[in-house]
């Protein structure tokens, strides 16, 4: 198995230790295809890219592209910003994008108050190991559903991830959708148990390293080891030994 894009790496512009050039210079090196640089979106308090910054970190990433023989994408990885799936992007960002990812995460702004139970709920239910109510795992649910059925969601970022969601039925949309599942080599967020059941669901996939350092840019180590586990068909997984995925975004912006 031998990677062909990373679709999944951040910089200093979100909470990454490395400018752009050296993410992209480190997918050369290692004989990547392609890189996405995809920082952490507008809403996320902490670590997100701010919008007034967007200029610059395109301007790198059109000088990184002309230094080297890497594909280089621009992406954000969106945050889910409530059960109506709301993302970052406003349609007038699409423009300045190429990739488009999106996950749940916890410190962020939420479309509203009660929306905060989809990042802080999961992490205090996981921090404490208390088990989800079925209510809770449903709003969840719901909220990555919408996500995929509102936007041209490209990736769907580490599911379940400090919260919890029914994969199966995640798999499935993303399957109907043509949104691709990521396989995360940073930390495994479903177990094989878990990813057995939605490799079943025909969703498919790819593998990203959700790399913060450049050493961690194409590593793929840990997802290979579940994916043997699993048994998960490398036939579904469309970023490694050559092969590049069919992106939604793309063709959704063609017809705009």
């Amino acid at each position: 198995m031998k990677l062909t894009a990373d679709f999944h790496t951040h910089t200093v512009y979100s909470d990454g230790k490395n400018t752009v050039l050296e993410n992209v210079r480190r997918a050369e090196a290692i004989g990547l295809s392609a890189i996405a640089i995809t920082e952490h979106g507008y809403s996320h308090h902490l670590r997100g890219i701010k919008r007034s910054e967007t200029g610059a970190w395109l301007e790198e990433i059109r000088a990184a592209q002309a230094q080297t023989s890497v594909c280089v994408l621009s992406g954000m990885e969106n945050n889910i910003r409530g059960i109506s799936g709301l993302c970052d992007f406003n349609k007038q960002d699409y423009e300045n994008f190429d990739i488009f990812l999106a996950g749940i995460h916890v410190i962020i702004r939420y479309e509203h108050f009660s929306d905060r139970k989809l990042g802080w709920g999961g992490w205090r239910r996981r921090l404490f190991h208390r088990k989800p109510s079925a209510s809770f795992v449903r709003d969840v649910t719901r909220a990555y559903l919408n996500a995929i059925e509102k936007n041209p969601v490209d990736i769907l970022t580490h599911i379940n991830f400090q919260t919890f969601a029914d994969p199966v039925e995640v798999a499935k949309c993303c399957r109907d959708y043509g949104t691709y599942l990521e396989i995360s080599s940073k930390k495994q967020h479903l177990s094989d148990d878990e990813l057995a059941a939605v490799v079943n669901t025909g969703v498919r996939f790819v593998i990203n390293s959700d790399a913060h350092s450049v050493e961690r840019i194409g590593e793929t180590d840990l997802a290979e080891a579940q994916i043997r586990r699993v048994g998960v068909p490398l036939d579904r997984i469309d970023n490694i030994d050559g092969r590049m995925p069919v992106f939604r975004f793309a063709e959704f912006k063609k017809h705009m």
